[in-house]
């Protein structure tokens, strides 16, 4: 049974850990990120925002995280390393709105799901993409270093550069029966 393009995409897709040193523009970002925004929302609070880092932005970025770390030398150096691998990263970024019908929670869940609808529109376009965290993340020091606004809390990054070569192979496929339960 066919299942569609979405499905298909979402089946095909794969984060591209190595990326080359181009990387979409901003106006080709534009549609992609007004695309990706489209996910559900309820009551359309759209809670969320996008932070692109290129260039020297990149290193500043290397080096809160060390500091959020506590590492010097090579440890410092090696973590500071870690924002070059790409040449664009996309911070995604979770900013609640007041609301008696939506949680927090929710609001975090409807950023993440722009996160992830934006890797899939980017692989589409022909980009790799990796999203990627770690435990600096929601530290202090990245926190300033993109100049979030109290109550705001990043969700981690989007990697995006060139694709070197193409992603192969299958995923073990998700038994949808084992994952279903029916009350």
């Amino acid at each position: 049974m066919s299942t569609g393009p979405v499905a298909e995409a979402l089946r095909r897709r794969r984060s591209q850990s190595r990326v080359s040193g181009e990387a979409p523009t901003t106006r080709a970002l534009l549609p992609l990120i007004e695309a990706a925004g489209s996910v559900a929302d309820h009551s359309g609070l759209r809670p969320w925002r996008i932070i692109a880092l290129r260039g020297s932005a990149r290193e500043r970025l290397g080096a809160a995280m060390a500091e959020a770390a506590g590492v010097e030398g090579a440890a410092a150096d090696k973590l500071a390393a870690k924002p070059l691998r790409a040449p664009l990263l996309l911070a995604i970024v979770v900013s609640p709105r007041p609301s008696v019908k939506v949680p927090e929670w929710e609001q975090e869940a409807a950023a993440a799901g722009v996160a992830h609808a934006l890797s899939l529109v980017l692989d589409e376009a022909g980009w790799g993409v990796m999203w990627r965290t770690g435990l600096q993340a929601r530290s202090g020091p990245v926190a300033r270093m993109h100049g979030l606004e109290p109550g705001e809390r990043l969700l981690g990054w989007l990697y995006v550069g060139g694709r070197d070569r193409e992603k192969r192979g299958r995923r073990a496929p998700i038994h949808a029966k084992d994952k279903l339960t029916t009350l």
